[in-house]
């Protein structure tokens, strides 16, 4: 008789980002493929972070002499500062900001997710998403045992998401009674922009309905449209009385940083107290990575005009390969919707006017995945992208606008991505006509 795992493990599948690579791991065909399903950037990183990385015998390096000690649970003073600088750097006052060092991002999510939210295994308090969301936000409620209630944007025929109008948000607010909203202002996974008049009307229903405003700000500075940068910390007591005081930042080094597997992120409130709880709930993990902390440090030194130049550069590489999928996609695939190049370093797709009514994109990732191939230049390949199916929360009995929608993220080299049109075109083609 073997022992039985929990409920919650016997419930669990991959991510909807992993999916098409686990999927494809299984082939032995020699096909190579060009992975768009994951935003696993693979361009080097900071240059200040490379020094420090390949230089830790360095006299200055804490780990010369081969020692790994715990750091403090708040983290590294320095690495606290060095996120500080990158938020000045966006010209953000961060007078009154407190931080805490986490591991990535997604840790950080656990941590704000059990800080604002109702107890587990109750209903009270969900957390407030704005669907399409990114996974892990429901992966990490559901881990927790928090709800969760949304709402839902569309991807109209010109490639622009729109939000619900703010009355329809504000009716979920009253019935569903969140405890705290998720904004993601450069968006994973649509590529939407949220402007500050946004934010700010988001924000001033988070105070009529006393939530707390969670920022996930990954993507920050990576926007290819003519606005200011936004963020939760453009906002303001002037812009929306009653703020103070319920901000939260979610910060990473994976993508403006390109250190996807550094796993160095953090949380940034205006919060005093809440900073003090949070620290004292992650003393349970001990410290973040070191080493990890160590690196990420060094951006703590480097002035914001050097920052700037680096920001401009990153927004310079993804505006041209975003435009010429946009362009290139609806060229070879025509009636397709691609979503406009605005934020970010993703894209959806949406078959909608030209798929079959049984379409589902997930059974098309899988084919890909799993047998998909097409001939480029005497070489066999296939395309992995991730289904959005699962970044959307439905009802039972209502329909899943994911189901025709798929994300590709643009992590991959240059001369890689400008196969993704041609493949994704091909695939698309052979998967319909089976």
């Amino acid at each position: 008789m073997e022992p039985r795992m929990s409920a919650h493990f016997q419930s669990r599948t991959p991510s909807a980002i992993r999916l098409a690579q686990i999927r494809f791991m299984e082939r032995t065909d020699g096909v190579k493929a060009v992975n768009t399903a994951i935003g696993n950037v693979t361009l080097p990183m900071h240059p200040a972070m490379q020094k420090r990385l390949f230089n830790m015998k360095d006299p200055a390096s804490p780990f010369k002499d081969g020692v790994v000690k715990y750091s403090p649970t708040v983290g590294f003073e320095e690495t606290n500062r060095a996120f500080l600088n990158i938020i000045a750097s966006s010209d953000f006052d961060t007078t009154g900001l407190y931080t805490q060092i986490t591991d990535g991002g997604s840790h950080a999510m656990e941590l704000v997710i059990v800080g604002t939210c109702g107890p587990a295994g109750g209903n009270e308090k969900p957390l407030l998403l704005i669907d399409a969301a990114y996974t892990n936000y429901k992966a990490m409620a559901v881990r927790t045992g928090r709800p969760t209630v949304s709402v839902t944007r569309t991807l109209r025929e010109n490639g622009k998401f729109s939000l619900p109008d703010i009355a329809k948000i504000e009716q979920v607010i009253e019935e569903g009674k969140p405890g705290a909203m998720v904004v993601i202002p450069y968006d994973n996974p649509t590529g939407h922009f949220y402007d500050r008049n946004t934010l700010i009307e988001l924000a001033r229903l988070c105070v009529k309905h006393n939530m707390w405003m969670i920022s996930d700000e990954a993507y920050r500075e990576l926007f290819y449209v003519d606005e200011k940068n936004s963020s939760i910390w453009a906002l303001s007591e002037d812009s929306v009385p009653g703020i103070s005081g319920r901000r939260i930042s979610i910060e990473t080094s994976s993508k403006v940083w390109n250190a996807c597997g550094l796993r160095i992120g953090a949380i940034v409130t205006d919060n005093r107290e809440y900073n003090r709880r949070s620290i004292a709930e992650n003393t349970a993990n001990l410290c973040p990575n070191v080493i990890g902390q160590y690196i990420f440090g060094s951006l703590a030194h480097v002035d914001h005009a050097d920052l700037q130049k680096w920001y401009g550069e990153l927004r310079s590489y993804y505006k041209e390969m975003m435009v010429r999928l946009n362009r290139e996609m609806t060229s070879l695939v025509p009636g397709i919707i691609v979503s406009s190049p605005d934020a970010s370093i993703y894209s959806v797709v949406d078959v909608r006017n030209i798929a079959g009514p049984d379409f589902d994109a997930q059974d098309f990732v899988l084919f890909c995945a799993g047998e998909g191939k097409v001939e480029i230049d005497g070489t066999s390949l296939t395309l992995l992208v991730s289904p959005m199916a699962g970044f959307y929360s439905v009802e039972e009995g209502q329909r899943n606008p994911g189901k025709t929608q798929m994300r590709i993220a643009y992590v991959e080299t240059p001369e890689n991505m400008k196969k993704v049109p041609c493949l994704f075109a091909e695939l698309f083609r052979i998967y319909q006509s089976r």
